[in-house]
């Protein structure tokens, strides 16, 4: 039952995460990669690498891979296959050690009505739910469309009342065919003002199980989770006591092994907790929980997977400190959290604060469509949870990021918002106090940040000149004319005079004096009026990214020159992002109302609609079902209601 390699049939940061436990108490690893992950960290951090033809969805092809490469045993980590009863099955048929719960289990807890039963059966209180649609009314509005199969927030929809009962229906049903192949949907009733709370449990092969407190998952968006920690900030003693219970009563009943969760949700009114699901394999939350109880889940999977007995009881278990954990994705939460693309031309955690990053990026990375938007988890641990919050808040905005728009500053908003250190944090976090989605700047903050960048420019060029480079830029041998660098920055330009003098100081004119004191092709050690500080700096083609104290702020290089570039065609509606077109709703020649579904897109594993912004007619159609379309492409044309002749 022991073994000595392991194959981690993911990728990202959790292959990384895997990696490192299993390395950590002697374990060799071999990883598998597709070619969009060819030069991903995980894959050079693996003691070997086997390529997959096709994608990490092909079981046949990972046991393939397993076998050819002397691999004992696999770990799944999270997403893809972890939670496939049938792959486990052919996995532990192959002769190989299955990291994780029984197959049996896995089937049993992944159908979610049939959990619900079980849950039932073992004196868990659930939600009232049905598998026929006609039962809506006697569920009541508002409710919650979920697949059966479903998990992370994909093929889920909130409806409010029957008239978008059939819409929601569809749509939930594709997105989990697409993302489980499992088109089978249910209702459940929708609890508005809740929470989700997970207990963490723990049980080896002989029957030794225990719990390691709850996790509270509450702020999301699209129904997938953002901020998580641990303890939660409404759970006291009885109710953890309660909750593990239960949790322990369902695994006891189901027979379960290894790591595993299972989900509650709690009426934030009276504090009552309902069955959601058991999630069969590590969570991507994982790490508040060893965080507060010291405890390495991927090393008990480990244990647990060679025959190794817990060696504790529950009474052995004990918690300390508050953790939060958060989403760093590559998304645009102005935009409605849709997900973004890219190159990261700058990604630079900083030594300190002192916090946790489990990222499966690094500077250079690029972000594709392919998969999940999800960049990194950042992790803090401190003796409270306002300290917790406000270390990993600072941690946050001194990461130097650049080249892919990201939720960073609005978790930074979240972290510091004082409804969060309240602790009124449920599901409808985001809608309720709506947390600023962009960084907003002062107007010293940006001329102090720009002048930085130009200061930057200028020694850029100076470094790169061919000749007398010791010369200061600007320099001649009479009156030094002064210089101008334009920045933009989202809507606005920003100009930046300067003159050098023969000091080797700066005259910024309105905004003062500068002094550079030391200058790299990453960094400005500049002074203005008096105010010293070091700003990360990082140049791609005509972007230039200035770390400030407050996060990282994006400019463009305006160029001395401009190029008269071609309009946008008017009336177009463009694809927010590279995606798959899923359904065409309307022709041309149609009238649609405001909000009207026009286009369904798929991107990043997620479903998202193009509706109508007003009012108007559809002129043209340019893009067809099932094709593949870039950001920005054109979609349709479109012509509002409310545009009237000037004659």
């Amino acid at each position: 039952m022991t073994f000595s390699t392991i194959m981690v049939a993911n990728r990202g940061e959790i292959a990384r995460r895997v990696i490192r436990a299993a390395k950590a108490v002697g374990l060799r690893c071999v990883a598998v990669y597709v070619d969009a992950d060819a030069d991903a960290p995980y894959v050079g951090e693996a003691d070997v690498a086997m390529r997959l033809a096709t994608n990490y969805l092909d079981g046949e092809a990972i046991i393939a891979a397993a076998k050819a490469s002397s691999v004992e045993a696999i770990h799944p980590g999270y997403g893809f296959l972890s939670e496939n009863g049938a792959f486990a099955a052919k996995v532990e048929a192959a002769g190989l050690l299955w990291i994780g719960p029984s197959p049996r289990v896995i089937d049993a807890m992944g159908d979610k009505l049939a959990a619900k039963k079980f849950a039932q059966r073992a004196g868990v209180p659930v939600l009232p739910s049905s598998e026929d649609p006609k039962d809506a009314s006697s569920i009541g509005y508002p409710l919650m469309v979920k697949a059966v199969a479903g998990g992370g927030g994909k093929g889920m929809r909130v409806v409010t009342d029957a008239s978008q009962l059939d819409e929601a229906l569809a749509a939930a049903r594709r997105e989990a065919q697409s993302s489980f192949g499992d088109d089978r949907i249910f209702l459940e009733r929708y609890v508005a003002s809740s929470r989700h709370v997970e207990i963490q449990i723990l049980g080896d092969r002989y029957g030794n199980l225990v719990h390691l407190g709850e996790r509270d998952c509450s702020i999301q968006r699209r129904h997938q989770k953002l901020i998580e920690e641990s303890p939660s900030p409404v759970v006291d003693d009885a109710m953890r006591a309660a909750m593990g219970k239960a949790a322990l009563e369902l695994a006891r009943a189901i027979g379960y092994k290894s790591a595993g969760t299972v989900e509650f949700l709690v009426d934030d009114e009276t504090h009552a907790f309902y069955f959601l699901e058991v999630n069969t394999r590590l969570q991507v939350e994982h790490p508040v929980t060893e965080e507060v109880t010291g405890i390495d889940l991927v090393r008990e999977q480990l244990r647990i997977a060679q025959g190794e007995r817990l060696g504790y009881v529950q009474d052995d278990v004990h918690f300390s400190g508050s953790a939060i954990e958060v989403r760093l994705c590559a998304e645009d939460p102005s935009a409605g959290f849709l997900p973004a693309t890219g190159i990261l031309v700058a990604f630079e955690p900083p030594n300190e604060p002192s916090v946790r990053w489990e990222s499966g990026v690094e500077r250079g990375s690029v972000v594709t469509v392919a998969f999940d938007p999800l960049l990194a988890k950042v992790i803090s641990h401190a003796p409270t949870r306002v300290e917790a919050a406000a270390t990993l808040a600072r941690a946050l905005e001194r990461l130097h990021l650049g080249g892919v728009t990201t939720n960073r500053d609005f978790l930074v908003a979240t972290l510091r918002s004082e409804h969060f250190l309240a602790g009124d944090t449920t599901t409808d976090f985001i809608e309720r106090f709506d947390p600023p989605r962009e960084l907003l700047f002062c107007e010293e903050e940006l001329v102090s940040a720009a002048s930085a960048g130009a200061l930057w420019l200028q020694g850029e060029s100076r470094a790169n000149a061919a000749v007398l480079e010791q010369v200061p830029s600007g320099w001649r041998n009479a009156r030094l004319p002064r210089q101008r660098t334009s920045l933009s920055f989202r809507h606005e330009q920003i100009d930046v005079d300067y003159s050098s003098r023969r000091d080797g100081s700066f005259d910024l004119g309105p905004q003062g004096d500068a002094r550079i004191h030391h200058w790299s092709q990453r960094a400005i050690d500049l002074e203005i009026n008096g105010y010293r500080s070091t700003s990360r700096v990082t140049r791609s083609a005509d972007s230039l990214y200035v770390q400030i104290l407050r996060g990282t702020v994006s400019f463009g290089i305006v160029p001395r020159f401009k190029v008269q570039q071609s309009e946008a065609t008017p009336g177009g509606l463009n694809s927010p992002m590279p995606g798959l077109i899923l359904d065409v709703r309307v022709s041309a020649g149609q009238h649609v109302d405001a909000g009207e579904a026009l286009v369904v897109m798929e991107a990043m594993k997620m479903e998202h609609v193009i509706s109508a912004p007003s009012a108007g007619t559809v002129s043209e159609v340019l893009v067809t079902k099932s094709q593949q379309v870039d950001s920005g492409a054109a979609l349709l044309t479109f012509d509002p209601d409310d545009v009237t002749n000037e004659n």
